[in-house]
């Protein structure tokens, strides 16, 4: 009887987690540990470093305990992370900075500076990672001229899961998933970019040594080992990106598979088989392996918006759930289906937190549009949900210049929850969509990217075995008839609103306090 167990862990942007499978990927232990985002002011998201190294120990820790396994029952630890930290550390590996979190607009006016004065669409061409604030090439740059005092005294720049093999292993070690999406990495040649260290400021010494996803170490500092209650010997898989691993952990690996993912943000992504980028500057290209790339969209509009609906537009709605002992979430989206597909004429851009893709404008501010006499409170419910998907599906448009219409699309995050979203987003998008029967799926993808680094399985098609679906929807033509309509409007409203952004994104750092 096979005992070796796997154990993922994900590092993400309010939490860490460790989940112990099986390798039939039955879940035999899981433990998460949530840390703060600091937010002084609207620009700042910075987490300190040390705490997420302690959330990582414990979660393995107890994760482990909680599986009841031997040390010499567990295989491999393998890492998911979230892109784009940057942490200035000195010569002794001590932070200069906090952790400098892919939500930080500190960077906007830099990346503005490298699109349009520095050749950035260029460096996007070579590097796969849009021109943005979120981006390290313009973090970087931009602690370089606002913090020159940190930037000099700063041996590297590294990201958090890079901080944390550092204090396990001694070693500063960046996977291509990660490093691709640092706007610094050639994924043609692997290696970093010349031009954009240029534009940053740096040397190639100041940043980590790139390896593969699958590259692994052993002999882990005995007293993080001894704390974790594991081996030295275990071997601790660098594994990958959050977002890739999370295409792996759903099965959205092969060619005209698209992933769509809503959680408090949301991205669509597919797997090519080499780098692909786009002209436009659109859409991003991050590695799995050196055979898989993961190209796509993220929007920081997602389940956010429908909060800000919750919290702000419907406190009667919210104090009834309550008393009925029922989720709040499902009374809004009663009242949102009693609307019909269209919200009668209500369009919503949902750029409450700026966007990504496909505008890639920090200053983006939302609106409603259209909005008449005959538009009551649940028009605009419905009107919110509709625009997140709109939103994405015009992230989709831009993907499929590249790769035609997808032949399947795979759903998850928290919307998968609302059947009303779910068939909304097969309607806009007119396409059938699956939900599969994902658990922690960027842990799991972690799990067998780890596999695949020893050499236990050969590809990834035990993937099918691991992941079902849940539910199926659809699309019902006379609403998608309506949609199609819809979206025209809103892509030309969005666009034609560029200067008016950055114009009423000024005037809110002028009065808004």
């Amino acid at each position: 009887m096979d005992q070796r167990h796997y154990l993922g862990v994900d590092i993400g942007t309010t939490s860490t987690k460790a989940v112990l499978f099986k390798k039939d990927g039955t879940v035999v232990g899981m433990h998460h540990v949530e840390y703060s985002l600091y937010s002084p002011s609207p620009t700042v998201a910075e987490q300190n470093p040390d705490e997420i190294l302690a959330a990582v120990v414990e979660t393995i820790k107890v994760a482990v305990q909680k599986g009841g396994i031997k040390s010499a029952d567990l295989a491999l630890v393998s890492f998911s992370s979230a892109m784009h930290s940057v942490i200035a550390v000195d010569e002794c590996g001590k932070p200069l900075t906090g952790c400098i979190t892919w939500a930080d607009s500190r960077a906007t006016e830099w990346a503005e500076k490298i699109k349009n004065e520095m050749n950035g669409l260029a460096i996007y061409m070579r590097t796969g990672t849009p021109i943005h604030p979120m981006s390290p090439l313009a973090k970087i740059a931009w602690l370089r001229t606002e913090h020159p005092d940190v930037f000099t005294r700063a041996s590297k720049f590294v990201g958090i899961k890079e901080y944390i093999f550092h204090k396990f292993f001694g070693q500063y070690v960046v996977d291509h998933s990660i490093a691709s999406a640092m706007g610094m990495f050639n994924l043609k040649n692997l290696t970093w970019d010349e031009e954009a260290l240029r534009v940053a400021g740096i040397s190639r010494e100041q940043l980590s040594e790139p390896v593969s996803t699958t590259f692994y170490l052993k002999g882990i500092e005995e007293d993080y080992a001894n704390e974790m209650g594991i081996s030295t010997e275990i071997p601790f898989v660098v594994g990958a990106s959050d977002g890739v691993l999370s295409n792996l952990g759903v099965n959205a690996i092969d060619p005209g598979v698209v992933a769509i993912t809503i959680g408090t943000s949301g991205a669509i992504r597919t797997v090519t088989d080499k780098p692909v980028t786009d002209h436009k500057g659109r859409i991003f290209c991050y590695a799995l392996t050196e055979k898989h790339w993961v190209i796509g969209g993220p929007v920081n509009n997602g389940g956010m918006t429908f909060r800000w609906v919750r919290d702000e537009l419907a406190s009667a709605e919210v104090e009834t759930a309550k008393r009925l002992g029922i989720d709040p979430y499902e009374v809004l989206t009663k009242i949102a289906s009693r609307v019909s597909p269209g919200s009668d004429g209500l369009i919503f851009l949902p750029y409450l937190a700026g966007e990504r893709a496909p505008l890639w404008n920090a200053n983006a501010r939302g609106s409603f549009f259209g909005l008449g006499l005959h538009h009551k409170r649940e028009h605009m419910i419905r009107a919110v949900l509709e625009g997140v998907i709109l939103n994405l599906y015009t992230v989709l448009l831009a993907l499929q210049e590249m790769i035609g219409v997808p032949k399947k699309i795979q759903a998850t995050g928290g919307f998968a929850r609302s059947e009303l979203w779910r068939q909304m987003m097969a309607d806009i998008f007119n396409q059938k969509v699956v939900v599969p029967e994902s658990f922690e799926s960027s842990c799991l993808g972690a799990v067998v990217l780890g596999m695949y680094a020893l050499g236990e399985i050969e590809d990834f098609s035990i993937m099918s075995e691991l992941v079902g679906s849940t539910h199926e929807h659809e699309p019902l033509e006379e609403n998608s008839e309506i949609y199609q309509d819809l979206v025209n409007i809103y892509i030309r409203v969005s666009r034609s609103l560029e200067n008016e952004y950055g114009e009423i994104a000024d005037f809110q750092k002028k009065w808004v306090k």
